[in-house]
């Protein structure tokens, strides 16, 4: 990696100095702490300084000693040395539309090639360019434009929206009919959204806004396809089903604890109360806490006193504060990034705003179930 450079101002190098990607030290990043990535830094002095002498850019010094293991045959996996070529990408896509899944295509090539090490590219890389390839060939949504259509015609109050790349190209969809839209009118208070449902071929999340009704039953508020899962997407999503109900937001909402859905929340719904789904945050523990020694002899159950027995917020800073200091967890990362968004997950903190009964985004789930039958990839 380059480490340091300048140029002139008319754009000539006048030095450079490349060098091993562990050069330098870990720096602590509290951005995302919930979630954290493995540092690969080891403070390596290897590199290579060149300086502009006579206007040739010429090697000065050269460091070659490596404080960490080297493993030259996996030069094979960085992103620069890897690459379909035409041929490879004609028979993908062949086989793709022939409908032979992306396991039995690799797995041809690698036979054809003559071993994993002979070939220039991963199956990841494969994956890549099929997902690529099948939102080029999903086009501009004709049929799914021509269904909505005769929705439309059905009943004037069927919603629906297409969000077109600057290609003209399909990238989101959404729509809602008119049972959905007049449902929301009286059971609109609590919505639970999330993208966990099956991802279809064009590699398109399906993410329905669900409610529940008088009954205690949930229902469906609106769905969307979502080419990508990023803030942009979810503003977008956010704001098609804001107009489809009239403007009228809703007063809480609960999401899985997803950054992207967080910050569209903030932008699209800045007064409605946001949620995280509890059950997702506590069916963690086990991953993030079961290698402490005292796992499974207090430390789980003391959390969950912690977060569910506490009747006032002052009883769960003083409960948490115990519970760090008994299990000597200040520096666990996760656990400072969930005390840190608390308001979002903890019971106490929300006690005073209706959740219909709700703390988790079960109806979601309860809903997929349901889509089960009439939907797949």
């Amino acid at each position: 990696m380059t480490q340091r450079s300048k140029r002139e101002e008319y754009g000539t190098v006048r030095y450079v100095t490349v060098g091993c990607a562990r050069g330098g030290k870990t720096r602590k990043r509290i951005t995302n702490l919930s979630k954290p990535r493995p540092t690969t830094k080891t403070d390596c002095k290897a590199r290579i300084n060149a300086s502009l002498v006579d206007g040739v850019l010429r090697i000065t010094t050269v460091y070659n000693v490596h404080n960490h293991g080297l493993s030259p045959q996996k030069a094979r996996f960085f992103r620069c040395n890897r690459a379909i070529d035409d041929s490879v990408k004609r028979q993908l896509d062949i086989n793709d539309k022939a409908g032979i899944g992306m396991s039995k295509s690799f797995n041809a090539l690698v036979v054809e090639a003559g071993g994993f090490e002979k070939l220039p590219f991963i199956e990841k890389d494969a994956r890549n360019y099929i997902d690529k390839a099948r939102h080029l060939r999903l086009g501009k949504g004709g049929a799914l434009r021509g269904y909505f259509e005769r929705m439309q015609y059905k009943n004037d109050g069927f919603y629906s929206s297409m969000d077109l790349d600057d290609d003209g190209r399909l990238k989101n969809v959404f729509w809602a009919d008119a049972r959905s839209r007049v449902a929301y009118e009286s059971f609109g208070d609590v919505v639970t959204f999330d993208t966990i449902y099956l991802t279809n071929r064009y590699g398109m999340s399906f993410a329905p806004f669900v409610g529940v009704n008088h009954h205690g039953q949930s229902i469906l508020l609106g769905a969307g396809l979502i080419s990508s899962e990023n803030t942009e997407t979810f503003v977008w999503l956010f704001d098609t089903w804001l107009k489809c109900m009239d403007g009228r937001a809703p007063k809480a909402i609960i999401t899985d604890q997803d950054r992207a859905m967080k910050n569209a929340i903030a932008i699209v719904f800045p007064n409605t109360r946001h949620r995280y789904c509890l059950w997702h945050i506590m069916r963690k523990l086990p991953e993030k806490l079961s290698s402490h020694a005292e796992f499974k002899c207090g430390l789980k159950s003391a959390l969950q006193r912690c977060v569910y027995d506490s009747l006032t917020s002052d009883e769960f800073e003083k409960s948490w504060e115990v519970f760090i200091d008994t299990y000597k967890l200040h520096e666990n990362v996760w656990l400072q990034s969930l005390y840190s968004e608390r308001t979002y997950w903890v019971p106490v903190y929300l006690k005073n705003t209706f959740w219909a009964g709700m703390s988790t985004t079960q109806r979601s789930e309860s809903m997929n179930a349901f889509f089960d039958g009439y939907v797949h990839s």
